[in-house]
């Protein structure tokens, strides 16, 4: 009897496919959220520095126990209005946060009245920013060197500011001891957000209130790109479980 060798004939192997597109538009938009959030948080972290505002001298501004984020900058930079952080040892050597109210060349004086309201170069300044409206101390005139900065705080009843100095020129600061620009108040969480420029010493020549930093567009950069990276491996796994259990059901 003669036996019959059976063969069992090979399956063609399938051919091997290219990744799905889905997973090809998963791996770029992780990628781009990536990008996103490590170049936006890492402009803030190379740009910018954490200062805590430790009195009311700033207020309504700033308040004690804030915490703002300030741009690092030199002195050239810094016009009428900026919120400065400086170091002066003639003022003891401590951070302190004001605002520049005139700079080198101008003439900045009390105006004669009952509000002794604030003038440089003769010309009244509306301050929307202050604590208080009307008589803010006694009256001052000071023409500011070149190269110099006059300083005040906001809330003008409670800060010892170019006022306090006058005796030692003319109470001015160097330009170069300015560290950075305040461009936003980061905690409290309640009191997050971007500080106001100042557009009521737009009128008078020379350096006015710079310009906001790169810092709106770095956080959203940064915020959408964690978003993104969230959004983007949520989606992947919901599509990962689904493809297995329809794997399963088949």
């Amino acid at each position: 009897m003669s036996s019959v060798v059976e063969q069992t004939a090979a399956r063609p192997t399938a051919p091997a496919r290219g990744r799905r597109p889905a997973a090809v538009l998963q791996g770029v938009a992780l990628a781009l959220g990536l990008a996103l959030m490590i170049g936006g948080f890492a402009l803030i972290a190379i740009d910018y520095r954490p200062y805590n505002i430790p009195t009311a001298s700033m207020h309504p501004t700033l308040r004690a126990g804030d915490t703002v984020l300030a741009r690092k900058v030199d002195g050239g930079g810094i016009g009428r209005g900026d919120v400065v952080v400086f170091r002066d040892q003639a003022w003891g050597g401590e951070l302190m946060v004001k605002r520049v109210v005139a700079v080198g060349g101008d003439t900045v004086a009390t105006a004669a009245g009952p509000e002794h309201r604030l003038t440089v170069n003769g010309q009244p300044v509306n301050e929307p920013y202050l604590a208080t409206q009307g008589r803010q101390g006694d009256s001052f005139s000071v023409t500011v060197p070149q190269g110099r900065l006059f300083l005040l705080g906001d809330n003008r009843m409670g800060s010892l500011d170019s006022r306090t100095h006058l005796a030692v020129d003319g109470g001015t600061v160097p330009a170069e001891a300015v560290e950075a620009r305040a461009e936003a108040t980061v905690l409290p969480f309640d009191r997050m957000g971007l500080l106001d420029r100042v557009t009521d010493f737009d009128g008078f020549a020379g350096p006015n209130a710079s310009r906001p930093g790169p810092l709106e567009p770095a956080a959203y950069a940064g915020v959408a790109g964690a978003a993104l990276i969230v959004v983007t491996s949520a989606v992947g796994g919901v599509a990962g479980l689904a493809r297995r259990f329809r794997g399963r059901r088949s």
